[in-house]
């Protein structure tokens, strides 16, 4: 089975070193073996464990979203509906913020109509509105 130092795993996953050394902290990269020189040895476990966790964080999944989603990868006879419920959570979450920016938006919008021209400080209608 091959085996990585911190930098070659790093470097195959499209992350930073610090990254691995986080998600090995935390618990959601199993702690390594360690070499005679006591150089972390990773393996191909580590390798896929570390590309599962950055493909849920880049859809925006939570740290305890990922521990949750490993748990359930770890029992692979078991029920897959706390996927299904989790992922249920999460698009609610996403439409919530969603909403969300797009109030910020328009109040952004607003506010930047109060002013549609150059002008002294003294005289920025977004200033004006800001102060408020």
């Amino acid at each position: 089975m091959a085996t990585y130092k911190i930098g070659e795993l790093a470097e195959r996953s499209g992350c930073l070193v610090e990254t691995v050394r986080y998600y090995e902290r935390i618990g959601l990269l199993p702690e390594p073996v360690r070499t005679a020189n006591n150089y972390r040895a990773y393996n191909e476990q580590h390798a896929d464990r570390l590309q599962f966790n950055r493909h849920c964080r880049a859809l925006d999944m939570s740290i305890n979203e990922i521990r949750e989603l490993v748990e359930i990868r770890s029992q692979p006879d078991s029920n897959c509906i706390g996927v299904n419920e989790l992922l249920d959570r999460h698009i609610s979450h996403i439409t919530e913020r969603i909403a969300a920016l797009n109030a910020l938006e328009t109040q952004l919008r607003d506010l930047r109509s109060c002013c549609n021209t150059a002008k002294a400080s003294s005289d920025c209608g977004i200033l004006h509105a800001l102060s408020e």
